[in-house]
């Protein structure tokens, strides 16, 4: 890795660091291919000097060294192979407007599932919060957390795999989004786009339903895991109860996946944001008692992690108060601990693995 100022950067040079303003919005993500409009941009906001990785990092023989020397890496490598078995069983969808259910099955079985049941995946996804948040992250993302929380909730190993083929074909019904809208935002939409957004809970669930082998939970997790137990969701307005365990759970796996991810034009977030926002939502829009486990299983997660705090200080998230509470304490040295629950004008900006 090499820090180089702007305007020496060419077209293909690959970024080594996301690259964030002063307020933490993201400009660049890492791992970014960079084009002339890139740097354009880049000079244009005034960014003086960027990292980028060097000859070495790109060579095939550093890849193949860090991942034997570090899981994260390894996890990563793993995901860009089983990224591409995605890519294809998704195009072949959008073409035929057929799930190659088959291949979705065993892509389950030999890749996903095994991918969930890695000891700190949680972290190893959060690694991988650069990568896009197109149709095909978002859904391998999802489908692989959903089998985490299927796991936390002792599902039996037959209901796991179909909780994460559930996962994986949530949001199948995009494929049929006209292609104005396949780069948009959900939060630039109004109007007949934001309707036609909606349209693919309703569209995915009649892909599925061609189907008789799957089972109703993955029809209905297709359908529905944008209601809320208030009703305020949609495409129903369906509540509490009548909404299928399986659309509730990754309601919640879609949740956090959305706000961990690193996305161009937003403020970079992290897993301690996504564990806020469950909180808040919990006894409203989401399932209680799924949330309660998930939140206790990934606070408990991160016990022991290195963060940055938006102040500058650098601390170890030592518990938190509560079941309920938010945000966790961090210790800053063996004097002093900082509650974020009582101090909101600070925030993790980033952390490191135990």
């Amino acid at each position: 890795m090499k820090a180089i100022s702007v305007d020496k950067l060419q077209p293909g040079m690959e970024l080594a660091r996301t690259v964030v303003n002063d307020d933490m919005v993201v400009i660049l993500s890492e791992n970014t291919l960079l084009t002339k409009a890139h740097i354009t941009r880049l000079g244009f906001l005034k960014i003086p000097s960027v990292y980028i990785k060097d000859e070495y990092e790109l060579s095939p023989n550093y890849q193949s060294v860090m991942a034997l020397f570090n899981r994260g890496n390894a996890f990563a490598s793993e995901y860009k192979e089983v990224l591409r078995k995605v890519n294809s069983i998704i195009e072949a969808t959008t073409q035929t407007g057929q799930i190659p259910v088959d291949k979705s099955k065993n892509l389950v079985h030999s890749s996903l599932a095994p991918m969930s049941k890695q000891s700190g995946v949680i972290d190893y996804l959060y690694e991988l919060n650069h990568m896009a948040d197109d149709l095909y992250n978002h859904s391998m993302r999802v489908a692989i957390l959903t089998g985490v929380i299927g796991k936390w909730l002792y599902k039996k190993p037959s209901e796991i795999n179909d909780l994460i083929l559930a996962g994986f074909l949530h949001d199948i019904g995009k494929t049929k989004f006209p292609d104005r809208l396949q780069s948009r935002r959900v939060e630039t939409l109004k109007g007949e786009d934001f309707e036609r957004y909606m349209q693919h809970t309703i569209d995915g669930s009649h892909l599925i339903n061609e189907d008789p082998k799957l089972a109703d939970g993955i029809k209905l997790a297709a359908l529905q895991h944008h209601e809320y137990m208030d009703g305020s969701g949609f495409p129903f307005g369906t509540k509490g109860e009548e909404i299928h365990e399986y659309a509730r759970i990754i309601a919640i796996a879609d949740l956090y996946d959305n706000i961990t991810t690193e996305r161009e034009g937003f403020v970079r977030q992290t897993p301690f944001d996504a564990i806020a926002k469950i909180t808040e939502d919990m006894y409203s829009k989401l399932d209680p008692t799924i949330s309660v486990t998930i939140l206790k299983r990934i606070k408990d997660a991160f016990l022991g992690s290195k963060v940055m705090l938006s102040n500058g200080l650098e601390g170890t998230i030592v518990n938190y108060p509560n079941d309920f509470a938010q945000h966790p304490l961090v210790r800053i040295d063996q004097e002093n601990v900082v509650d974020l629950n009582q101090h909101k004008d600070i925030k993790i900006i980033e952390y490191n693995q135990k």
